[in-house]
């Protein structure tokens, strides 16, 4: 079976979420990508999102794990991208529920909404809940078709 690597990156307002995510991901050995920001300088969110969401989309990683201040603007960009579901949560129940319902690939957080202890609790079910597929598996291919048809 291959490792899993997650995607992740941040803007200014989810610099340090994402470090903390950053740590709690080594301690339980799972790989990841970072791809920015390094400081809390203020950026723009989409530089940081659409790599993140691409090496989701070819493959190079399983998931990507997007944050910013709201977790809203890492969530428009990722579902401007081909492929990315992204599910912006602030608790653990959607967290389950993008997963086990909606295949979610990307979870997108706010920083300045949830704090550090609920974050890592909800990357850790994000990470762990397995889709359930069949009658869900119907909806995302619903979803996928309006995606294609790009109207």
């Amino acid at each position: 079976m291959e490792e899993r690597v997650i995607a992740i990156a941040a803007d200014h307002g989810g610099y340090e979420l994402k470090e903390i995510i950053k740590k709690h991901l080594d301690a339980n050995g799972i790989k990841y990508v970072d791809f920015g920001t390094d400081s809390s300088a203020s950026c723009d969110y989409p530089s940081y999102a659409r790599p993140a969401c691409n090496a989701v989309q070819n493959g190079e990683c399983e998931y990507a794990i997007l944050v910013c201040g709201t977790g809203i603007g890492m969530s428009l960009v990722a579902n401007k991208c081909r492929g990315i579901r992204a599910a912006c949560c602030s608790d653990t129940f959607s967290v389950r529920m993008t997963r086990l319902h909606n295949n979610a690939n990307a979870l997108c957080l706010g920083a300045r909404v949830i704090g550090a202890g609920l974050a890592l609790d909800m990357v850790d079910l994000f990470l762990n809940t397995e889709f359930e597929g069949d009658r869900h598996q119907r909806r995302i291919d619903l979803v996928a078709e309006i995606e294609a048809a790009g109207k």
